[in-house]
């Protein structure tokens, strides 16, 4: 059993580095107008800033996760943060767009890493009948993240720049390095002594990035489907090598046994690629339609993460008590309504409804996110903490980049070599109009999906 010590210092690392990760995200988002403007590129070339992130946590967590269970936690750990912190300050110096995206790929490496240990180690810290209590803390400092990261990130942009968003998110993480260096206990992973399937591992990831970069290049033709249709292929290859392989990089059984482990983990995907792109479009939509500043335009999209910061911890708790499974198809329905709000926005659209959309969405996040987790970590055993952890992690940032996949497709078919500054109101409009009728259905399909599980 941790000592108390041992579990504040795991609820620590937890919400510090997902604080540090949910800042960098919601914060840049409020200055890729700048970034667009700095390095004189496309609204879609913006975008890979946060999908090519998105795209390389999605690629690594699986091997990443399975790399926990069988290696070292704490030193998993902390390389991921030193790895996340190295990418933040490159940034800060990058000279050019091409410099940056690699830079945010790094982060995404780091990320990765860090995602598939910081879980674990918290629920491990924590009898069973405290997870959801202890799962509340750490998603509710993502939350955190994201009501600080407008403000913050809109008052850093506006007066120091957006190389100022990084040098914070560093620090942050910094001060994670050295609580985790000094706090977190030995390694006591349980299931040191399975092999490494690197094959197994190398046909995941070649998988998820030639899948999603597919999706990403729908447009251009015959590439994208090639493309998606080689990620279908390797796909198949992978589940197939992982139902025969004796230690498989990810247990198949785990989702053909158990359908309510498969239909939270479908729930989540659905969830966070309906949900992830509104505040990337609705900072566009109050700076480039609105015309308020990045700083104006965080304060007013603080509406949403604030409600999911002081919610999500409660919600948690509630989940260790009440059916999770209930609580979290609730969420469902109201990301639903919120995100159905936007497909009605308009020009002269007043800033009370806007609020009332993002808070609408911010209380459906807070009753999905705790509750869900709590269910998924429920049906695996301590020994594979690590890879279901990175199971949800690749559902959220497949999600994600799905979120912004669309986004980025709507883009280039309706402003096609624009950049954002250039873009018309108007135009902008019925882009955030289209993507949320996509955000809107994927929310409704999400309820059933998750009321069907016991």
């Amino acid at each position: 059993m941790s000592t108390v010590n041992e579990r504040r210092a795991a609820v620590a690392v937890a919400i510090l580095t997902s604080f540090t990760m949910s800042f960098i995200g919601s914060a840049l988002n409020l200055s890729i107008p700048s970034i667009s403007g700095e390095f004189a590129v496309e609204a879609s070339t913006v975008g890979w800033l946060v999908t090519g992130y998105m795209l390389t946590v999605a690629a690594l967590s699986v091997p990443f996760g399975r790399l926990v269970d069988i290696w070292d936690r704490k030193k998993e750990l902390v390389l991921g943060i030193v790895i996340l912190a190295l990418g933040c300050f490159g940034s800060i110096v990058s000279p050019s767009m091409g410099f940056l995206l690699v830079m945010r790929i790094v982060q995404g490496i780091g990320g990765a890493m860090v995602m598939s240990t910081n879980t674990p180690i918290l629920i491990s810290a924590y009898p069973p009948q405290m997870r959801g209590k202890a799962l509340g803390y750490s998603i509710g400092s993502v939350y955190v993240g994201l009501s600080l990261g407008p403000v913050f990130g809109g008052i850093l942009n506006h007066h120091l720049g957006w190389r100022a968003v990084f040098i914070f998110a560093g620090l942050i993480a910094a001060a994670a390095f050295a609580t985790a260096i000094r706090g977190i206990p030995a390694d006591k992973t349980e299931g040191k002594g399975r092999a490494f399937d690197l094959p197994g591992n190398i046909l995941f990831v070649l998988f998820i990035v030639t899948f999603m970069y597919g999706l990403s290049a729908a447009g251009r033709g015959i590439e994208s489907v090639i493309l998606i249709g080689c990620g279908l292929a390797l796909g198949v290859c992978f589940v197939a090598r992982e139902m025969r392989t004796e230690d498989p990089a990810l247990n198949i059984s785990l989702f053909k046994s158990n359908a309510g482990y498969t239909l939270s983990n479908v729930a989540a995907l659905m969830n966070y690629a309906a949900t992830f792109a509104i505040s990337y479009l609705t900072s566009l939509y109050l700076q480039i339609v609105s015309g308020y500043s990045s700083q104006t335009a965080g304060l007013i999209m603080m509406a949403q993460p604030l409600i999911m910061a002081a919610l999500t911890p409660k919600m948690g708790r509630l989940s260790d008590r009440h059916s999770p499974f209930i609580m979290s198809s609730i969420g469902m329905g109201l990301c639903a309504l919120g995100t159905g709000m936007f497909i009605f926005v308009r020009e002269d659209t007043s800033l009370a409804v806007i609020i009332a959309a993002l808070a609408i969405t911010g209380l459906g996040f807070a009753f999905f996110s705790s509750p869900n987790t709590n269910a998924i970590m429920s049906f695996v055993e301590k020994k594979d903490y690590g890879i279901a952890t990175s199971v949800l992690n690749t559902m959220r940032s497949i999600g994600h980049t799905s979120s912004m996949v669309i986004v980025t497709i709507i883009v280039s078919f309706m402003m096609p070599g624009m950049q954002i500054t250039e873009v018309d109101p108007d135009m902008l409009v019925m882009v955030i109009n289209r993507a949320f009728v996509i955000f809107t259905v994927m929310c409704l399909t999400g309820i059933f999906i998750s009321m069907k599980r016991n």
